[in-house]
């Protein structure tokens, strides 16, 4: 009976799986399989985590700001979030600002006592990664795993391509759940009828 790969241990074990390589139980054993899974499976997983906007791995978050004042060009500062993996807007009143990051702070000139809010994306637990997600990452680790274990640079290449395929199918997938944005066409008919 098949079961969903709802932890690291399964998404690792089943890209060892399509290489062909044995599956490990956990990311400590003593086997060639479980080192170079546990060497690559997180940066692989947060890699794949920013390549888009998922909605699944997407949060908002008030931002706390700092008392001590930047050193220069900016007025304020910002403490990030600590699960940030990558950060995709700020506003204040649901209006974008101009930011610059610096390490885990975010720096701006806007004066302000509303709440600063960033849109970011956090690293996900891998029990809420959708199935289209969870698959893209197996064929990724699979592409890393046949050259790091097989020493197959051919099965790498075709692991690859389908990594990539699956990824943009997932992300397709993913951009369905949210409401439709309507193209503005009004500028370009008036454009048109002048």
């Amino acid at each position: 009976m098949s079961t969903v790969a709802n932890s690291g241990i399964d998404i690792a074990s089943r890209g060892l799986i399509l290489i062909g390589a044995e599956p490990i139980t956990s990311f400590t054993a003593d086997s060639t399989e479980a080192l170079v899974a546990s060497n690559l499976y997180e940066d692989t997983v947060r890699t794949a985590l920013c390549a888009s906007r998922w909605r699944f791995a997407t949060n908002q978050q008030s931002l706390n700001k700092l008392s001590a004042t930047p050193t220069g060009r900016f007025d304020v500062a910002h403490q990030l979030p600590h699960d940030l993996l990558m950060l995709h807007a700020v506003t204040i009143e649901d209006n974008l600002i101009e930011y610059t990051i610096y390490g885990d702070k975010l720096y701006h000139n806007v004066s302000t006592n509303n709440d600063v809010v960033a849109d970011y994306t956090f690293r996900a637990l891998e029990q809420d990664f959708p199935s289209y997600f969870t698959l893209a990452v197996e064929y990724s680790l699979a592409a890393s795993f046949a050259l790091a274990i097989a020493r197959d640079e051919a099965m790498a290449g075709m692991m690859e391509r389908k990594a990539l395929q699956l990824m943009q199918q997932a992300k397709t997938l993913d951009s369905q759940q949210q409401t439709t944005r309507r193209l503005v066409t009004s500028r370009f008919i008036s454009e048109r009828r002048s």
